[in-house]
């Protein structure tokens, strides 16, 4: 059965039209690329270099807007409002991120997480809430827990993760679908809006190893996922409705971080990539790795929900 869903995949890459990717032009190379994210009211791209401890964001047609440093690693960036440009988690916490550059703390890092810990990717979720996973420097497994900041306190959603990744929701449906990169899944929940509650996990795209592992993602006007594949030189588009692969854009980085819909209607692709893992030769091969990349689409993505204290 594997092999046969492994050739059907293969042959749907194969009939798939190439789309050329282009690097964004006068933007920061990262180590480590993610968290890639459209503002909506600043019409601007917010991204983060993991381990250069940075924040970015970026407009189409003004060019950098902020290139902010931090104190430590940081696992991603979201939009806000109430006073806030971006909400960012980092090791020792999260951030609210005003408009100045300033850095206010939201809530500490949690105190019972495992040693060695540190946040990784996250979004916010339809009513403002922020959603965080969590990782250990070394990978191992099961150390890390997927949280939701419920005022000034995260609440453990999903425990047992290794390393939390993507992380999106389907509002038509009221389902949230969420990566643990290892498992090579993409799992659905159900999810109710007005309490954060989530239930009845289950797998509804399996990636073969092959392609790489699944990272970052981002979900678009029909319902389908975009998902950014470390070691899989590209971003595939899946139907999280039957588990098929519908489409890849290659990119000429092979560790391919996150992406976001961003741009006029929300048809531009934006692309983060990473340099770390790659060795010398792949460097020399792949020199853009850690770019930012875009490309345009045919569909478009959804609006991107801002982190709200209220």
């Amino acid at each position: 059965m594997r092999t046969t869903i492994l050739f059907s995949t293969l042959l749907i890459l194969a009939s798939c039209q190439k789309t050329k990717v282009e690097p964004v032009k006068a933007t920061p190379t990262a180590e480590l690329g993610e968290g890639a994210i459209w503002h909506p009211d600043n019409k601007a791209l917010l991204w983060v270099d993991i381990t250069g401890k940075k924040v970015f964001m970026y407009h189409p047609q003004k060019g950098m807007l902020h290139n902010l440093p931090l104190e430590s690693m940081v696992g991603t960036v979201v939009p806000a409002q109430d006073g806030y440009l971006a909400v960012a988690a980092q090791e020792t916490g999260i951030y609210g991120i005003t408009p100045d550059e300033k850095l206010k703390l939201l809530t500490p890092f949690p105190a019972d997480a495992a040693p060695n810990v540190r946040f990784n990717d996250g979004k916010c979720d339809p009513m403002g809430r922020f959603w965080v996973g969590t990782m250990s420097k070394s990978e191992q497994p099961n150390a890390g827990n997927l949280y939701m900041l419920d005022g000034d306190t995260l609440v453990v959603k999903q425990s047992g993760v290794t390393i939390s990744n993507g992380i999106v929701w389907d509002t038509n449906k009221n389902l949230m679908y969420y990566i643990d990169t290892p498992t090579q899944s993409v799992f659905a929940y159900d999810y109710v809006p007005e309490t954060g509650e989530i239930a009845n996990r289950r797998v509804v795209v399996s990636v073969p190893k092959e392609m790489g592992s699944p990272d970052g993602m981002t979900i678009d006007s029909e319902g389908k996922l975009w998902i950014a594949h470390w070691g899989g030189y590209g971003v595939y588009r899946w139907d999280p409705d039957n588990g098929e692969l519908l489409q890849k854009i290659e990119v000429p980085a092979p560790h391919v971080t996150s992406c976001a819909f961003g741009g006029k209607k929300l048809k531009t692709l934006y692309i983060t990539t990473a340099r770390v893992g790659l060795t010398k030769e792949q460097l020399d091969q792949y020199p853009l790795s850690g770019s930012l990349f875009a490309v345009k689409t045919k569909v478009k993505g959804i609006p991107a929900c801002l982190f709200s204290e209220k």
